[in-house]
């Protein structure tokens, strides 16, 4: 369910009106007039919500386990208890899950309205909080003691930042519960919409981004660096995690404890990185991968399938560095060989 804080729900909704909505058809024992409150997903998803299941190799144990009281799923996929789950059969399960999340969340800009003062009169500001000239606290936001805000930078509504954080010029920080200590370099953007499409032939449908971000303690995030919301899980950075500037998180990312990210490095969404990992550089790491605990990664490896905890891995595709050195050195001699010889 999404954060109320953050998003307004226009649920509940009747699984026949979600039905057409997704262009679905109900599939066994659904009651058509069941109400349904909220989409969710799968890991959190109860009785009264509705999540959808599209990829069996990350989400089959998932889909197995789930407490939805309905899911969009792909023709043919069966209920995988027998039980009480309601199944939408579509063609495209992310698609149907796009139309009806837009359903349930209508007004999605609606935290984007203007407001009349540059500090909102619900915003809770801690003692010693500093708001420099031209920033804006929205509605609800909390800021704790002895926050520095720097100049035109945004805190958008329902925020919460703990104590003795700094957020510099001109950055943004929407849909975020951060905690202490937490520095935001200038022109930083948190929470903004995950790069989450439905594409086909007659255009691209944009799936609404329902989660949040969230930040640990004595987190450091370098300037330009971007952090997208979750998709509806959050994204989610732990305690003492370093990041460098022009970093991309996309939405999903789960970061763990004490992590160093150098500059331009991309990580795809629903991506797990453990605790005490260290990013090289440009770096590019694929969706749904998981970086073990205390693994290395060397400037601008392309990482696209999971690393072991504590390893060292380089080149794109990466492998073990004693692997890549050794390949290295294999193709420096073909190449000093003679036609003939090779």
């Amino acid at each position: 369910m999404a954060d109320p804080r953050f998003y307004t729900v226009a649920g509940p909704l009747p699984l026949g009106k979600l039905a057409g909505i997704a262009e679905a058809e109900i599939i066994g024992n659904g009651d058509p007039g069941k109400q349904i409150s909220d989409v969710a997903p799968l890991q959190t998803a109860g009785s009264e919500h509705i999540s959808f299941f599209d990829n069996n190799k990350v989400y089959r144990e998932a889909f197995a386990e789930t407490g939805a009281g309905a899911c969009i799923v792909g023709r043919g996929v069966e209920t995988p208890t027998g039980g009480g789950m309601a199944l939408l059969a579509v063609d495209d399960p992310h698609r149907g899950y796009a139309l009806v999340a837009h359903a349930f969340y209508p007004a999605m800009d609606a935290n984007m309205e203007p407001q009349a003062e540059p500090v909102d009169a619900t915003a809770k500001l801690g003692p010693g909080v500093a708001i420099g000239r031209g920033a804006v606290i929205g509605r609800g936001a909390r800021l704790g003691a002895n926050c520095r805000i720097g100049a035109n930078a945004v805190i958008g509504p329902a925020v919460e930042m703990g104590e003795d954080c700094i957020v510099g010029p001109g950055a943004t920080v929407r849909y975020c519960l951060a905690g202490n200590r937490v520095r935001i370099a200038a022109g930083v953007r948190i929470g903004e919409d995950g790069f989450g499409y439905v594409s086909a032939a007659k255009g691209h449908l944009k799936v609404p981004q329902l989660g949040r971000v969230l930040i640990g303690d004595d987190v450091e995030i370098g300037a330009n660096t971007t952090v997208d919301r979750g998709s509806g899980p959050d994204t989610t950075i732990a305690d003492g995690v370093i990041i460098d500037n022009l970093v991309q998180i996309a939405h999903n990312v789960t970061i763990g404890r004490n992590t160093i990210i150098i500059a331009l490095v991309g990580i795809s969404g629903s991506t797990t990185i453990g605790d005490n990992v260290v990013i090289g550089g440009q770096v590019g790491i694929a969706g749904h991968v998981t970086l073990g605990d205390g693994s290395k990664i060397m400037a601008q490896s392309g990482i696209m399938a999971d690393i072991p905890p504590g390893a060292l891995f380089v080149g794109t595709p990466a492998v073990p560095q004693r692997d890549y050195w050794r390949q290295t050195v294999t193709l420096r001699r073909l190449a000093k060989r003679k036609p003939s010889e090779r």
